[in-house]
Formats: C-alpha cells, sequence, structure tokens
C-alpha cells in the first residue's frame, strides 16, 4: 500500500525504509506510528526479505524526535496511551526476525533516537547527532529510551545523556557504544546497503535464531540464557538450511538457502 509519511523500497533480499516527513526533520507522529506498524508487519511476513534498512528523508535528520505539537496536548492518559503505542511498534521493529540497520544521519532525538536503539545495528554518518532532550520539555523518554539507553551505554553514561538533555556527536556515540559504527555522510546508504547484503547471504533462519537467542537471554541469568541458546541450536539443527550448509562447507561449494 501507498504510505503518506514513509518510503518503502524492496530489493532482491532487503528492504529500505525511510521516515518521509523532512519539512519536520522526519518527526514522528500518529500516523507515522501507524504507518511503521503496519510496514514492518508486511515486512516481517515477506520470507524474500533478509534485512531492512530503516533511515530519514534529507541531510538534516534521522528523526528529530517526537511532534511536539501532539504532544502539547497530551492529559496523563493519553500520555500513557502514547507511549505505550509507541513502545509496542518499536518492540515490533525490534523483534520482527530480521535485522534492521539504522542508517542515521543529522539528528536522532527524542523518539528519534529512541527508533534507533530499537533497531539491531546503528551506523551513523560523521554529522550524526544524538541525545534523549525530554528533561528540556518537562518530560522522560516515553518510547523505551530510559531502558534501551543504559543497556546500551551503560547506567552512568545513560544518566548523564538522560538528565542533561545533550546531544553527541556520531564519535562520542561510538566511543560510549551508541552506535555501532561511523562513516562519512556520503557513504552512510552504501554502507548500510553492504551491511545489509552480508547478512542476506547468511542462512535466514540461523539470523533469526541469532536474534531470538540475544533478545530472548540478553537479561536471563546466564544459566537460564544458555538452555534458551542450546534449545534454538538444536532447532536450527532440525533445519534443511544446516543439512545445506554443512554439506556444502563439505563440497567447498557455495550453499542455496531455502529457509527451512
Amino acid at each position: 500500500m501507498p504510505y503518506e509519511t514513509l518510503l518503502l523500497e524492496r530489493s532482491d533480499a532487503y528492504a529500505v525504509v525511510t521516515l518521509n516527513r523532512p519539512k519536520v526533520m522526519n518527526a514522528l507522529n500518529r500516523a507515522l506510528f501507524s504507518e511503521l506498524d503496519d510496514a514492518f508487519t508486511s515486512l516481517a511476513e515477506d520470507t524474500a526479505l533478509h534485512a531492512i534498512i530503516l533511515t530519514g528523508a534529507g541531510e538534516k535528520a534521522f528523526a528529530a524526535g517526537a511532534d511536539i505539537n501532539e504532544m502539547a496536548k497530551l492529559s496523563a492518559i493519553e500520555g500513557q496511551q502514547m507511549a505505550q503505542r509507541g513502545q509496542a511498534v518499536f518492540r515490533k521493529i525490534e523483534t520482527c526476525g530480521k535485522p534492521v540497520i539504522a542508517a542515521i544521519q543529522g539528528f536522532a532525538l527524542g523518539g528519534g533516537c529512541e527508533l534507533a536503539m530499537a533497531c539491531t545495528i546503528r551506523i551513523a554518518s560523521e554529522a550524526a547527532r544524538l541525545g534523549q532532550p525530554e528533561v528540556k520539555l518537562g518530560l522522560i523518554p516515553g518510547y523505551g529510551g530510559t531502558q534501551r539507553l543504559p543497556r546500551l551505554v551503560g547506567k552512568g553514561a545513560a544518566l548523564k545523556l538522560l538528565l542533561t538533555g545533550d546531544m553527541v556527536g556520531a564519535e562520542e556515540a561510538f566511543r560510549i557504544g551508541l552506535v555501532d559504527e561511523v562513516v562519512p555522510a556520503e557513504a552512510l546508504m552504501a554502507r548500510a546497503e553492504t551491511l545489509a547484503r552480508s547478512i542476506a547471504q547468511q542462512a535466514p533462519l540461523a539470523v533469526a535464531g541469532c536474534l531470538r537467542s540475544v533478545d530472548g537471554g540478553y537479561d536471563l541469568p546466564l544459566e537460564a540464557a544458555l538452555e534458551l541458546e542450546a534449545s534454538l541450536f538444536g532447532l536450527t539443527c532440525a533445519t534443511e538450511d544446516k543439512a545445506e550448509g554443512t554439506r556444502a562447507f563439505l563440497e567447498k561449494r557455495p550453499p542455496t538457502w531455502q529457509g527451512r
């Protein structure tokens, strides 16, 4: 279906989702959340796709945060409902079963930073600026920022950003672990596409298994997490892709994955 706030392009093995509100620096509003929800539902079900790139239109921003015009009118109940809606959409992105690569140019602030953190891998241009400035508006992050940020950068570094509302540049974001790579702006999409193609060459069920194991085991005690890993390893042992992968290795040829 055509979208009003998103662009969606499919290639042979990966898709590119572009937040398309450049006049307002891709601010996140209700319509964009609804379309993200619909798009990622569709992409999760598309067995031909093995990776997703998420980026923003224009050079100024990945996403500059939530739509302040909408937020200014919220009551307590409406605010909680808005946060829960955003959290659900971001969790859908995080658990869609395919790696999601955030290609971050310009500003990724507030909800935009939270959206990037819900992605599997974050690549930033040298000009990117990231932060959680909600305290400057009398708010706290509502789309997972107080939870994913400490998990990525540690409690102290997270609280420093959350309590000051300060932005950090790409290099500092890389140093603290908020982003995984920094590249020149002109190379951002090419690097994201190279990474997407590299992932798409691997066994799709194995990739999905890695995502499930890391996501499901990250906050478990080690013994329980190891049990989860063992069970998922066992499931991959029963797949046609495992039989093909081991056979191709022994026969010294590239594998042909079936996703079964």
